[in-house]
């Protein structure tokens, strides 16, 4: 770590305004800190990838990506040209590293502590955003009507029983359901699905992009000053980086937060540390004013994709794909999701529809990086929170204003550590 610095300087730089940042400027200022927020894109809007968010907010999420068994998955997914995995060919050489160690993050004993850490994190959720939507007058935006989980073969919750094992060893509810519970919770299901797991205590955001607006608005009218401008490096003293180096000119920093999502990456790097962070490429599409029926945020356990019920229709996300973050989006993925829809919504109508594309700021191992730099004292990273980052931003807003401020954080950061890789 360099020199001897401040780090209780009252003025805090956050670099990113998604959902992790507009957390974080909130809590930084509660902590009394005079807040600077640099993004190149308004916050909430369709540019950022909070933006896209499925809308799960499920303080029980705790199954990482990568599971024991999944490297015999992957060539049939590959084959698959409707399948949830897809890696473009000339980006292949690039991706491998980071994939491999996705597989490796696989191993049983390391799924156990990603597990763990995953729901040490998400647990708090509901708490660290009752605070902020409240204040910010948006408390609609914070739903708690559980999460399903639909399955075509009747036998899917018991071969899914590791992961729904995981979920019951850290205290989440779990309720199996047979096809006749199914029809009476979900009635605007298709008959195909045979059973369904329900989380009761999980919930959802059915405007993602609006929560990030409004939590933007309570922190400007609370003093935060939002830059409109991308970060592109740093000047440093002898204490470590001094200024953030725009394309709009420099700011001079006190402490600075990395929270640029998928855009991190480099940025760690000039900073001197090195994260293995990819942008898992997701896909939605919005079907504005389907009227289903659908009440709860489902999810086809066999087909990857998620059905939610957002207020200008239902939106159908997931897909990963691997292309890097200059690539042009390939919206047949996100006509995909539809096609996969009509399974569980037979007669859905299809009008008005928009497509989309966003960065997911995935690490291989399923968690974020949270914590303090160990090369410059005045630096906090909080990015790599991959498809969980509605999940996860008011909880880490809450943890990097405790450590800007010398508290001790609200749960062990250990897992979060940028040196971990």
């Amino acid at each position: 770590m360099t020199g001897v610095i401040d780090c209780a300087s009252r003025r805090v730089t956050v670099i990113g305004a998604g959902i992790i940042g507009v957390c974080t400027a909130n809590y930084l200022l509660r902590e009394g800190f005079e807040v600077e927020v640099i993004d190149p894109v308004a916050p909430g809007s369709e540019d950022q990838c909070s933006y896209g968010n499925a809308g799960g907010i499920c303080p029980g999420s705790c199954i990482p990506n990568a599971m024991p068994g999944m490297l015999r998955q992957i060539p049939k997914w590959l084959a698959d040209p409707e399948g949830p995995l897809y890696v473009r060919l000339a980006y292949l050489p690039q991706a491998l590293p980071w994939l491999l160690r996705f597989l490796a993050s696989g191993r049983r004993a390391r799924v156990e502590e990603i597990s763990a850490a995953m729901r040490a994190l998400h647990r708090l959720t509901f708490e660290c955003y009752e605070p902020l939507v409240r204040e910010a007058g948006c408390e609609e935006l914070i739903q708690q009507r559980g999460q399903l989980f639909v399955y075509e073969d009747p036998q899917g919750p018991e071969k899914s029983g590791y992961s729904l094992g995981l979920r019951r060893q850290h205290g989440v509810k779990v309720e199996v359901l047979g096809r006749d519970e199914l029809r009476q919770l979900e009635p605007a299901l298709a008959p195909i699905f045979q059973r369904g797991v329900y989380l009761p205590e999980q919930g959802q955001c059915p405007n993602p992009g609006r929560l990030v607006a409004r939590l933007a608005e309570l922190a400007t009218r609370n003093g935060a000053r939002f830059v409109r401008a991308r970060a592109l490096g740093f000047e440093f003293g002898a204490a470590g980086p001094t200024a953030v180096r725009t394309d709009a000119g420099t700011r001079p920093v006190g402490q600075v937060v990395l929270a640029a999502g998928a855009w991190s990456g480099e940025l760690a790097r000039q900073l001197g540390t090195r994260v293995p962070l990819e942008t898992e490429r997701g896909y939605h599409i919005m079907v504005k004013g389907a009227e289903t029926g659908l009440r709860i945020q489902t999810i086809s356990a066999e087909r990857k994709f998620v059905a939610s019920p957002m207020e200008d229709g239902l939106r159908l996300a997931g897909t990963v794909e691997f292309a890097g973050l200059t690539a042009k989006p390939n919206m047949t993925r996100a006509d995909i999701l539809l096609r996969q829809a009509r399974h569980m919504f037979p007669d859905l109508k299809v009008g008005e529809v928009t497509r989309w594309m966003g960065h997911r700021p995935g690490t291989p191992d399923s968690i974020p990086v949270i914590g303090r730099s160990t090369r410059h004292a005045n630096v906090l990273f909080a990015f790599g929170h991959g498809h969980q980052g509605l999940i996860g931003g008011s909880v880490t807003g809450r943890l990097v204003a405790e450590l800007a401020a010398g508290k001790p954080p609200s749960i062990d950061l250990h897992p979060f550590r940028a040196d971990r890789f």
